[in-house]
């Protein structure tokens, strides 16, 4: 009698389970679980084992994917946190495998045990009935570039820190040389060191060292040099300028390198001349790599992208090297504003929103493009208007986060139709706001009694 009760559960267990069955989109599908040292790889039940495991050795790496081919896997939907992922997705690619990267957040298990085993087996039920979405990953010509430019970018920062180490050497021997110039590693800085360095202790010698451009007094420049040097000071002021032109050095050849690069890619180009626009033509910051970027971005495009106000070089430069110049897998602007996390995280439930949010994620376009807002606050043009407007409604950070997303939508129009930049869109968007504002105003006056009568604006004369 337990055995019937038993049968028959178990077969209502197998009807209701097929019942629910969802269609299987991906039938050559695998999940791969990565780790520093072991990936785990689940197949469809085409070899006795359905669940191997491998180490991160290259040979290793080689040998899973005959493993796949064997199984017949077309498709392979990967989970891994840092970079431990890239030398198995560029393998697999050069394998002409179809790879989806997913995002961790995507593919929670149901709570439960869990096993890298399950992990994978779970990637791979997910991929193969199509509910896993990969990641974006440019062509591999666009991340040579990009893992270049985040070498460079790297580099910046602890030359940033050589410097750090060199003014706390100048605070220690009380030199005011940072206090009284603006740049202590530009011509007149450097000059001024170097000449510390040799044993130069005269103070009129050091002070006729400034650039005529620098707006310090000589009397002045005297009294911030007037210090103490003690020799384990000047110890670590010297290794720190060492440091700091080795990193110089580095980003240099950085440089050097990426134009190369991107001299290769020009012959995919099409050789369409874009001339620049006035609006272009932008004072260009000290850390943008050197070299005829602008016209080589401007090619690239297809499109003027600095005639944006605020959009540099360098902000162009790094769309380029994030991004490429094909953005066809966003497919509209929402989309894009949506990557760059610049759109709120909006929960509704019941026709109601519950909560509002934004996603805790680290992107440089994102990066980017706030700074090119923030650019916007003193600007004259038309965003330059609606960006001071928005931060009276919403605050700095609020106005910074609505212009950076504009700017994402405009720049994304302008890349995939190839239009040049037109303030003269936003014209009728800033005169309705105008008649809005016109609007308001006469009402609050009319509330406090007052009757408004439209009349021509006398200008006043001058005695």
């Amino acid at each position: 009698m337990q055995e019937e009760k038993y049968s028959k559960k178990r077969s209502n267990n197998k009807r209701k389970k097929s019942g629910n069955s969802m269609p299987v989109l991906n039938p050559d599908a695998a999940g791969v679980d990565i780790h520093p040292t072991t990936i785990f790889i689940a197949v469809p039940g085409r070899d006795a084992d359905t669940v191997r495991k491998y180490s991160t050795f290259t040979g290793d790496l080689l040998s899973a994917v005959d493993w796949l081919k064997k199984c017949g896997i077309r498709t392979v939907a990967m989970e891994s946190t840092g970079v431990y992922w890239i030398p198995f997705y560029q393998i697999l690619s050069d394998h002409d495998f179809q790879v989806c990267l997913v995002n961790a957040r995507h593919v929670k298990n149901v709570p439960g045990r869990k096993t890298d085993v399950g992990d994978a087996q779970w990637l791979q039920s997910l991929h193969s009935v199509g509910l896993l979405r990969g990641s974006f990953r440019p062509s591999q010509a666009i991340c040579a570039l990009r893992s270049i430019s985040r070498h460079r970018e790297s580099l910046l920062k602890m030359g940033a820190v050589h410097i750090q180490h060199m003014q706390k050497a100048l605070d220690q021997m009380n030199l005011h040389l940072h206090h009284v110039i603006d740049d202590i590693v530009g011509v007149t800085g450097l000059a001024i060191i170097k000449a510390i360095l040799v044993g130069e202790r005269n103070l009129k010698r050091l002070a006729d060292l400034r650039n005529c451009h620098i707006q310090c007094s000589e009397s002045t420049m005297m009294k911030a040099l007037e210090g103490d040097y003690r020799r384990e000071h000047l110890f670590v002021l010297k290794q720190s300028l060492n440091g700091w032109k080795l990193i110089q050095q580095q980003i240099a050849d950085c440089d050097s390198e990426l134009e190369l690069l991107t001299r290769k890619l020009q012959e995919k180009f099409d050789p369409v001349e874009v001339p620049l626009s006035a609006a272009s033509r932008k004072k260009t910051s000290k850390n943008q790599p050197k070299g005829e970027w602008q016209q080589l971005l401007t090619q690239a495009f297809g499109v003027d992208l600095t005639a944006v106000p605020g959009v540099q070089t360098a902000t162009a430069q790094t769309l380029f090297m994030e991004l490429g110049t094909d953005w066809s897998c966003f497919s509209s602007s929402h989309r894009f504003g949506s990557w760059l996390n610049l759109c709120p995280n909006t929960e509704v439930s019941n026709n109601k929103v519950v909560h509002r949010n934004r996603r805790r994620v680290q992107k440089r376009l994102r990066s980017a493009l706030r700074m090119a807002a923030l650019s916007l606050h003193r600007s004259q043009t038309l965003l330059g208007v609606e960006f001071r407007r928005r931060k009276s409604q919403l605050g700095p950070a609020g106005a910074i986060t609505a212009l950076a997303h504009k700017l994402a939508r405009i720049l994304w129009h302008m890349v995939t139709y190839k239009t040049p930049y037109d303030e003269t869109i936003f014209a009728e968007t800033a005169e309705k706001h105008k008649k809005r504002q016109e609007k308001f105003l006469i009402k609050r006056v009319e509330s406090m009694g007052y009757c408004v009568v439209a009349a021509p604006l006398v200008p006043a004369q001058v005695p």
